[in-house]
């Protein structure tokens, strides 16, 4: 009898030693670290090397790894050109195509073996970073900043997206932020990327599948839509929390709350709601904090919803001066360390991903009616 559930709800696609999530409590780990201790212990360099090799760097490797994605930062001159050629894009059409070009442009793009891979996983993470900040510097008519090899991969993307060096609170923000963000287990972005690595296809096209899929309205940009929900009540929290009931009871969703895995409160919120309120009282937007605060209490109350990782990064990120529109390509900055780690995981015990259907159409054998007759 064949098991089915409606957007696989429930069923279990693969096997995989990188990330495990217990959603009744509340849990989230990353090769068998809890995320509340990499959160308030590991960089996100760290975090990025745990979840490709299945435990921590001694100094030596993570130094390695370090200026490994330093020398990787720069991208090709044509993406560059290309960067440029298209500032009225939407960022994620622009990601997914750039991300897809970077192939086009690597010596070893069509190398297979397990140390191309990892070398190809380490430009990927460079350069996507690369190509966010450089398309929004672009399309603002500014000039290209180049990057600091003194800087994190965090502090970084900071520092080359708003053209200053980010003090050591908002690196430390972004850097968690990166980590909270890092896996998922088989969310649906990281299940298209295996099902294309599964063909043996190569890992460009792997996380352009990937990207495609996170630029649903239902997998990635809900961050975006909650700002938005906060400034139009021009972060006045009453006003919040009236534009909200209002939308209750219109039956109208609210983003950033609930999830399909967590029935209980989603762990790297935890870790958000902290970040929003000191980065709001540093940069003026405390507003902002006390409104999401608001609302959260309200569809907490009224709908029993708890919020989810998208809810309080969006004020997070605002304070952090990342233009709205950036919200869900910082998501796949973040997410390109899962996403080719599940790659190549998937390459080290491959087997092509080929799930059949429940067929619940006509019966078979149906007559043939020539076309005058129909």
């Amino acid at each position: 009898m064949a098991v089915t559930g409606a957007g696989l709800e429930g069923i279990i696609a693969a096997e995989s030693e990188i990330c495990f999530i217990d959603g009744d409590a509340g849990i989230l780990s990353y090769q068998g670290f809890d995320i509340h201790t990499l959160a308030e212990n590991a960089t996100f360099e760290e975090v990025i090397f745990l979840l490709w090799n299945g435990r921590l760097p001694n100094q030596s490797e993570l130094d390695g790894l370090k200026k490994s994605l330093v020398a990787e930062r720069a991208i090709p001159s044509e993406v560059t050109k290309f960067l440029g050629s298209v500032p009225k894009s939407v960022p994620m059409d622009v990601l997914r195509t750039a991300v897809s070009m970077l192939s086009l442009y690597d010596p070893l793009a069509k190398d297979s073996t397990i140390g191309a891979n990892v070398r190809k996983a380490e430009k990927l993470m460079a350069q996507t970073a690369t190509i966010v900040t450089t398309f929004d510097r672009l399309r603002n008519g500014l000039d290209v900043i180049e990057g600091d090899p003194s800087l994190s991969l965090a502090g970084n993307f900071l520092y080359t997206l708003t053209g200053k060096k980010p003090d050591e609170v908002m690196e430390h923000t972004f850097d968690v932020a990166l980590t909270l963000h890092a896996d998922h287990e088989l969310n649906a972005s990281t299940f298209a990327a295996r099902v294309t690595a599964a063909t043996l296809s190569d890992i460009y096209s792997s996380v352009t599948s990937a990207i495609g899929a996170l630029k649903g309205p239902l997998h990635g940009g809900a961050n975006e839509d909650v700002i938005k929900l906060l400034l139009e009540a021009g972060g006045k929290a009453d006003q919040a929390v009236a534009n909200v009931q209002a939308k209750l009871d219109k039956k109208i969703k609210i983003p950033g709350f609930g999830h399909r895995v967590y029935h209980t409160e989603d762990p790297r919120a935890t870790h958000l709601r902290v970040a929003s309120e000191e980065l709001g009282r540093r940069t003026g937007h405390l507003d902002l904090y006390e409104a999401s605060s608001a609302v959260e209490k309200l569809v907490k109350g009224s709908k029993g919803l708890n919020a989810n990782v998208d809810f309080y990064s969006a004020s997070t990120y605002y304070s952090l001066g990342i233009p709205i529109d950036l919200f869900t390509p910082i998501f796949a900055v973040s997410r390109m360390s899962g996403w080719t780690a599940h790659v190549l995981e998937q390459y080290r015990n491959n087997r092509l991903i080929r799930p059949r259907a429940d067929y619940t159409g006509k019966p078979v054998g149906q007559p043939w009616v020539p076309i005058a007759g129909r």
